[in-house]
């Protein structure tokens, strides 16, 4: 197959002054695990990944019970590329199948003494995502044990793919209703007949993960979360009222239980990530690292003495200094550092610097997909980088987040002959931003782009006094922004409030802490929700989310007793963000981040984006008073669903041969 031919160099280069692939690009979350991810080079750190499915492999081949529980450390400096480690573990198993996978993001739990209930929350979340088979992982679980149940009445009985299930259940779920029978009933009881050792609840509210209309449901239930009685009962699943404490006590015999429970179908990865973090809020004065090695240590031991069918692979990735001053250091530290780091024999996996030929490759990948998505050819495949420059670079030996911001302050070209008068070349580059495709911007992936975006527009409105009416109606008074700072102290908060206004309205001075929250997750926003409602900690007047209105705030997530706290109580508030208010910002901060290319300095980047950020609508309704209120219609709640449920509760038949509608 003949090459294609190149492309013309004045649209390369158009592309390239256009968009910078590498901005923010070293930076990786956990929507990166989960989602798209990012182009990987597979021989970099390829030890520490092959050392992962070589253990997934023995927990799952092995027949001895004290090696179906396995764990491994992974040690990393910062920005080398444990986050990248484990999206790429995760991307490969959701491509080829083989485990089950689960991560743990530690920095999402909010209350440490609390862990062991946040890690049932972060399995049953985790979980829910999509899994090999293109449907939930507990779908794919679900399905394997149906499949079981099917086999306990005909042994004949085909096996039905997942999909095919989800397809099928709620159709014949209605129809078992409408004869005064309860399918779940009789599918319940199949099933024990294969596993009658397990938790029968647990059992029936996995199977109903298969139904469309109840999955979130029961999902909430195996979270640890208490249902509305109406959707308790249409589950057929027991509802007590119970503390914080009451779950924290009982999270690990469930974990436990779910565990020993979807092993069976399939090994389970589990990666405890960002456990990094100094502070120390346990009851008995327990670092995070700590608290987490103590956790692995308890779920090495309790699985260990389990039924597991297929095995569990436990990491645990963090600093070298974490690993020896903290995890070796716990009391009795031979039993923990050994169970933490069980499958290398107590030695953690390093991970390497860049070298030269991986810093080739990671470029190349890059730059394949910025041109692959263009339809554009490049001159060579590392264009407008060279080879020579990019080896000598890697002789520094940098982390992988190093080299990103290296190749995004270098992926430039020679520019045309640009306009003479300064304003002219600002309206040039910011005309060129605005004709950017940036996708959805409003995704969870782009929660920091659009933070720099809005802490960039404050920063052009330093010394603006504003006056009038936002859109909402507010009234702007003599509001006057005197500084943006970052959010002390950066230990408690981690990040979560992303910056402070500070100025006054006439002669009150307000602090306003700002905080992007556009997480799926409803640990994720709670995490940041709780840092926003503490005032004296953070030196705020007001706390400010920045959220898509469709992004709704679950009634039972913790999140939502924080917003109403936030907003009833404290002065606070929501305001929504809207796609065609904060797309002007990204694009005068993109002109910001590329004023050298249009010979631009900072001063006249910021004093040409102020007739636009003044009236910016998004910026004045951070400004402007709250209205003290929250749109309910924003909020969603059970009731939501319950005008389209309506199971009924109906005592068990014993014609458990009609479970043939499900797969005729």
């Amino acid at each position: 197959m003949e090459n294609p031919p190149i492309s013309p160099i004045e649209d390369i280069n158009t592309a390239i002054q256009s968009h910078n692939p590498f901005t923010n690009a070293g930076i990786v979350k956990e929507q990166d695990v989960w989602g798209k991810g990012f182009p990987d080079v597979p021989t970099l750190n390829a030890h520490a990944s092959d050392t992962v499915f070589q253990a997934i492999e023995l927990v799952r081949t092995s027949q001895f019970s004290q090696e179906k529980v396995t764990s491994i450390a992974i040690t990393a400096q910062y920005g080398v590329g444990k986050t990248h480690l484990l999206s790429r573990i995760r991307h490969r198993l959701e491509r080829e199948g083989g485990a089950l996978f689960v991560y743990a993001g530690v920095n999402n739990y909010t209350d440490l003494n609390q862990v062991k209930y946040q890690f049932q929350q972060t399995l049953v979340d985790s979980l829910s995502k999509t899994g090999s088979q293109g449907v939930m992982q507990w779908q794919e679980v679900a399905t394997a044990m149906a499949n079981e149940g099917f086999k306990a009445i005909n042994p004949n009985a085909p096996n039905l793919s997942p999909q095919e299930l989800v397809n099928r259940f709620d159709k014949v779920s209605g129809n078992w209703s409408a004869k005064n029978k309860n399918l779940m009933n009789t599918l319940t009881k199949q099933v024990l007949k294969a596993k009658p050792n397990v938790d029968p609840y647990i059992l029936r509210a996995i199977l109903w993960t298969l139904s469309e209309t109840q999955t979130s449901f029961a999902i909430q239930w195996l979270s640890g979360y208490e249902l509305a009685k109406f959707n308790a009962d249409a589950l057929g699943l027991p509802n007590p009222s119970k503390t914080n404490q009451d779950r924290e006590a009982e999270a690990l015999k469930n974990i436990q239980q779910i565990l020993n429970l979807v092993s069976y179908y399939n090994p389970v990865v589990i990666c405890f990530d960002e456990i990094d973090i100094t502070n120390s809020s346990t009851e008995d004065g327990l670092t995070t690292p700590q608290l987490i090695a103590d956790l692995v240590k308890r779920l090495h031991d309790t699985l260990e003495h389990s039924e597991l069918g297929r095995g569990v692979v436990i990491l645990t990735v963090m600093f070298p200094d974490t690993w020896r001053n903290q995890i070796e250091l716990m009391p009795g530290s031979g039993g923990i550092s050994d169970r933490v780091s069980k499958y290398t024999q107590r030695k953690p996996i390093d991970l390497k610097y860049m070298g030269g030929d991986s810093m080739v490759e990671l470029v190349t990948l890059w730059l394949k997909e910025f041109y692959g998505a263009r339809s554009l050819t490049p001159p060579n495949s590392l264009y407008p980088f060279e080879e020579s420059k990019l080896r000598e670079f890697s002789k520094g030996k940098p982390t992988v987040r190093e080299a990103l911001k290296w190749c995004a302050e270098n992926f430039k070209v020679d520019e045309d002959t640009l306009p003479k008068d300064p304003f002219e070349r600002f309206e040039l580059a910011f005309k060129k931003e605005t004709e950017v495709d940036l996708g959805d911007y409003l995704e969870e992936k782009h929660n920091s782009l659009i933070v720099d975006a809005l802490r960039f527009g404050f920063q052009t409105l330093k010394g603006q006094t504003l006056e009038g009416e936002t859109e909402t109606g507010e009234t702007l008074k003599e509001v006057k922004v005197e500084d943006v700072t970052e959010v002390e102290p950066k230990s408690k908060n981690q990040g979560w409030i992303n910056f402070k206004v500070i100025g006054k309205e006439k002669d009150k001075i307000f602090k306003i802490g700002v905080a992007v929250l556009q997480h799926s997750h409803g640990l994720s926003v709670g995490a940041g929700m709780l840092r926003l409602i503490d005032y004296k900690k953070f030196d705020i007047t007001r706390g400010c989310l920045v959220r898509s209105k469709e992004k709704t705030i679950r009634k039972n997530w913790d999140s939502f007793g924080y917003l109403n706290k936030l907003v009833q109580e404290l002065g606070g508030e929501w305001v929504y963000l809207k796609a065609e208010e904060i797309r002007p910002l990204i694009d005068l901060y993109s002109v910001y981040q590329k004023r050298d290319r249009y010979k631009l300095n900072e001063e006249q980047v910021l004093d040409f984006s102020k007739p636009l950020t003044t009236k910016n609508p998004l910026l004045r309704e951070i400004l402007s008073a709250p209205s003290g209120e929250i749109d309910e219609e924003s909020i969603e709640g059970d009731e939501l669903l319950n005008d389209f449920l309506n199971p009924s509760s109906i005592e068990d038949t014993d014609d458990a041969d009609d479970l043939g509608e499900l797969f005729n």
